[in-house]
């Protein structure tokens, strides 16, 4: 395997922040087949619902970078403010909008109706973003990045 692809897989900030993400997508699953009662697997690949994934995944990878990096540095600090805007907009402007389409098409005027799941509550937001470090975090430090996992399985041989 090359330095570069090795580097990729042994990104366990970032693989960690996917798993976060990963998670909540899939509990989306699970949450309409428990509380809806239906089989709907677009809600893997649809914005909005219970819980935030978008959250998860920042949440996750800037407590994985803290981890990493230390919680001390401009790194983290950079990930953390970058985090608020994202979680904010989630259930602000993002919401207002989807708010905003379902307005327009009560309307209806519009030929093609206008996506009104775009943002969260903020409960989903809250949710999301719990959820992410709690992936994160013990994936880390526990099971280390994908690399690190494959080459304890044999997989691969260290690179170097």
């Amino acid at each position: 395997m090359s330095a570069p692809l090795a580097g990729i897989f042994d990104n366990g900030v970032m693989w960690w922040g996917l798993a976060a993400c990963g998670v909540a997508q899939l509990s989306k699953l699970v949450i309409e087949l428990v509380v809806h009662r239906r089989w709907n697997p677009r809600v893997l690949v649809e914005t909005g619902g219970m819980p935030s994934s978008h959250s998860a995944l920042l949440t996750g990878t800037t407590a994985a970078l803290g981890w990493v990096q230390g919680f001390d540095g401009p790194l983290f600090a950079l990930a953390a403010v970058l985090c608020f805007v994202v979680l904010y907009d989630a259930s602000g402007v993002r919401r207002a909008a989807g708010l905003t389409a379902a307005r327009v098409n009560a309307m209806g005027d519009t030929p093609k109706p206008l996506k009104e799941n775009l943002g969260h509550t903020r409960l989903e937001v809250l949710i999301g973003a719990l959820m992410g470090p709690l992936v994160a975090l013990p994936g880390l430090v526990l099971l280390g990045s994908p690399l690190h996992l494959a080459q304890g399985l044999g997989w691969f041989t260290a690179v170097g």
